[in-house]
């Protein structure tokens, strides 16, 4: 667990101005600060629409292609026409889940430590029939045994998120891949919290189809993200929503019978929501120039900081894997008094540290840009708010007496 040196750390921070504030933003989990790259880029954009060329039509078509290019070498895809852009995590993978076809009694195997996005796509399919089974992951792991043990000869589809946005557990997408390919079973994988965090090689962990919005550990904005999915299953995932773009030439506006697009850009229908683009192509040139390798590593090292310091705080219990290789970015405690989470949090942001509050746990999710330090002074503020807990609470309890 190798981290950014000091000259790397101080070229990226000086990308985020919010940290001039002397702010601590740990929350990247739920949504990132924008890069002056990205401001810059959205306000080329504006710019150009404003006082400049104002059709920016062509121009944004070589954007999005450099864009594509960018979301292939992220996850190592096959080709740029595996992609296709869309508007969020849940737009992604309802076009799997509404376009296979489905039968009465196929199975879906999810589990019940999931975000709700990558549920309610197929929660929708029960009115075709189709049933689901979940398993249940104690404290938020799922593991390729778990999984070997509950699929059956009906289930179709594998639903799971590479890592669970509460525990930061990081499932072996290797091994659950090819127990899928082995089953004949898709491979659905919600790549938010990991795409940016962690690496994702689509070929080498053998996923059919992954989403993820941008917003989080991307940096971009909301309102856009990707679909990858192979072109075996493109072959089975049908035409349920068709837009002028979504033909081999949108160009040729009269020639209605002509085929769709041969790659995943059939999907993106209409026009694209180009100032989130131009911003997610900023963010994601961002990371790629780092590099995902180190920005992994340098993660690890960042949450293995704050896992130490947590399991030495007493009433402070983490429930993120130690290990390295089950977790990414994220690190989330529980503490002994249910009602003392938002107390923690709240408190810590009376200390400029932003964290999360997520079903009774506090969340922090730190980026490549943060620092060993800003780790230390959390764990620090943590250790010092913990103590004062158990008396904040036996005073609470007298004045309401």
């Amino acid at each position: 667990m190798v981290m950014f040196d000091p000259e790397t750390l101080t070229r990226a921070r000086a990308l985020f101005p919010y940290l001039a504030s002397g702010r601590i933003y740990v929350n990247h989990a739920a949504t990132s600060p924008y890069s002056t790259r990205v401001v810059a880029a959205l306000q080329r954009h504006m710019d150009a629409r404003t006082t400049g060329d104002i059709d920016t039509y062509w121009s944004d078509v070589k954007m999005v292609d450099e864009l594509r290019e960018a979301v292939r070498k992220t996850i190592n895809a096959e080709g740029t026409d595996r992609i296709a852009l869309l508007g969020n995590t849940s737009d992604a993978l309802n076009v799997i889940a509404s376009g296979l076809q489905w039968h009465i009694g196929d199975r879906v195997l999810l589990n019940d430590a999931e975000f709700p996005a990558n549920l309610y796509p197929y929660i929708n399919l029960k009115r075709l029939g189709v049933e689901l089974d979940f398993l249940h992951a104690a404290a938020g792991v799922v593991t390729v045994e778990d999984i070997a043990r509950a699929l059956t000869p009906r289930t179709r589809v594998l639903g799971l998120s590479a890592v669970q946005f509460l525990s930061g557990y990081k499932a072996d997408l290797a091994a659950i891949g090819r127990l899928c390919r082995e089953r004949g079973v898709i491979f659905v994988v919600d790549g938010i919290q990991s795409v940016g965090a962690a690496q994702t090689d689509v070929q080498a962990m053998h996923i059919d189809a992954l989403a993820a919005g941008a917003q989080k550990w991307q940096m971009a904005t909301q309102g856009v993200g990707f679909l990858y999915l192979t072109a075996a299953l493109q072959e089975k995932v049908r035409q349920t929503h068709l837009g002028w773009l979504s033909v081999h030439d949108p160009w040729e506006f009269h020639a209605l019978d002509q085929p769709l697009a041969a790659g995943a850009r059939r999907y993106e229908g209409g026009s694209l929501y180009m100032s989130c683009l131009h911003a997610m192509h900023a963010s994601l040139g961002t990371l790629l120039e780092f590099g995902l390798d180190r920005i992994e590593q340098h993660l690890a090292a960042l949450t293995g900081i704050l896992l130490d310091a947590f399991c030495a705080i007493p009433g402070i219990t983490p429930i993120t894997p130690r290990s390295a290789h089950h977790r990414a970015g994220i690190v989330t405690i529980r503490t002994s008094q249910p009602e003392a989470s938002k107390t923690l949090s709240k408190e810590l942001q009376r200390r400029h540290i932003t964290a999360a509050v997520r079903e009774g746990c506090v969340r922090f999710s730190p980026h490549f840009y943060n620092t060993a330090d800003e780790m230390h002074a959390i764990a620090t503020a943590v250790r010092e708010i913990s103590a004062g807990f158990s008396g904040l609470y036996r005073e609470g309890k007298e004045n309401s007496a």
